[in-house]
């Protein structure tokens, strides 16, 4: 029964904290240096002695609700363990959750370097540094929300259609109970296929958007899907609300003078790097807060918006991009918005040697939660 552990680590000596599920069905109350008690909906409660280690997920009641909380590397070890997400319990299901961390690992749809099929492994990996209070926001999401990582869409690595298919009708069983999708990619193919599954739910929605490309072309390489065009598919699609996009750190080279005539003819906000350089982003996110209001919103943010020489794990890297702090600002500037579901794309492990890459993304992802909605701050 006890065989399988969820994430955490063996701690000796009968001292254990947190909380293990059970098939979904059993849960087992934190406590320390004494016996468990194991509550499970046809049996009561059944003691379970000390002298057994058991790999615990531990968990903090809070308002007579009970949550999903990381154990603290205080007592342990970070490599130790499954790398979920954080360290989070393992479901199979969005069932009873507020929100959830999935992987959608593909690459299928690059145009230049390949291995973003790989970036949900590896930030999860990287993702052990990261503690349970946001220090700077003061942000408590494991006190505010149930979270749990439910693992990766099933993909199909010969075929992208059918892949964007499998995605859709997965993220339509996630938003349906109500969960926030917060999406490990994978390429940035992978927010057509989710939009639609959030659109079906929340009608058109606003997007923030940050990257170093538009993500808008029509065609390429005579090609409809992939991850140079999932924003042009989702405005035919009507599933943007145009005048509540804004797109930030656009740069580089481009196919044509005006690259982003298109994008601001649907009524995006288009804020290339140029103006974001040398200053900080939140006079801005003040202002893209009036514009988006209180709709909902989705949170899309490509790696590759910040420059190479922060995040040179990438498919598609540009110069003179973000700063990580800026990227903090522009998360952080996304506080009070009705966000319904986040992604950070792009993440190529080959090519991010140190592991930075990754890390900055796990971070990114860290503060993309303690923006929800229900998060509560000390």
């Amino acid at each position: 029964m006890f065989a399988r552990s969820i994430c955490g680590s063996m701690l000796n000596r009968g001292t254990f904290f947190g909380t293990l599920v059970l098939n979904n069905s059993a849960r087992i109350n934190q406590s320390c240096a004494r016996p468990f008690a194991l509550h499970t909906p046809n049996r009561g409660v059944q003691l379970l002695s000390k002298g057994f280690l058991f790999q615990l997920a531990p968990y903090r009641g809070l308002s007579g609700s009970r949550f999903n909380v990381p154990p603290s590397a205080e007592f342990v070890a970070r490599p130790s363990g499954i790398a979920s997400m954080f360290k989070l319990p393992i479901q199979d299901s969005p069932v009873g959750l507020d929100a959830a961390f999935v992987g959608v690992p593909i690459d299928t749809g690059t145009s230049n370097r390949p291995g973003a099929r790989f970036g949900p492994r590896q930030i999860r990996a990287e993702s052990s540094m990261m503690r349970v209070y946001n220090g700077s926001t003061r942000a408590a999401p494991y006190q505010s929300l149930m979270v749990a990582d439910i693992g990766d869409v099933n993909v199909n690595m010969y075929d992208l259609k059918d892949t964007c298919r499998r995605i859709r009708e997965a993220y339509q069983k996630i938003v349906a109970g109500g969960c926030i999708p917060l999406t490990l990619g994978g390429d940035h193919t992978i927010s057509y296929p989710i939009l639609q599954a959030v659109s079906e739910k929340h009608g058109p929605v606003g997007l923030i958007h940050v990257d170093a490309h538009a993500d808008t072309s029509d065609v390429v390489l005579g090609e409809k899907i992939g991850h140079g065009t999932p924003f042009r598919r989702c405005v035919e699609e009507g599933l943007l609300d145009c005048q509540r996009v804004a797109q930030i750190g656009l740069r580089g080279s481009a196919y044509s003078a005006d690259a982003y005539q298109w994008n601001r003819e649907q009524g995006f906000r288009v804020v290339q790097a140029e103006e974001c350089w040398w200053k900080s982003l939140t006079p801005l996110m003040t202002a893209i807060r009036k514009q988006v209001g209180d709709g909902p919103v989705y949170l899309s943010f490509d790696i590759d918006a910040l420059d190479p020489s922060y995040a040179p794990g990438t498919g598609t890297p540009e110069i003179a991009g973000l700063t990580p702090s800026q990227a903090l600002e522009i998360i952080r500037g996304c506080r009070g918005m009705n966000i319904v579901g986040c992604d950070l794309v792009e993440v190529s492990p080959p090519y991010d040697t140190t592991g930075n890459t990754a890390l900055t993304a796990a971070n990114l992802l860290f503060e993309m939660m303690c923006v929800l909605p229900k998060i509560k701050y000390f």
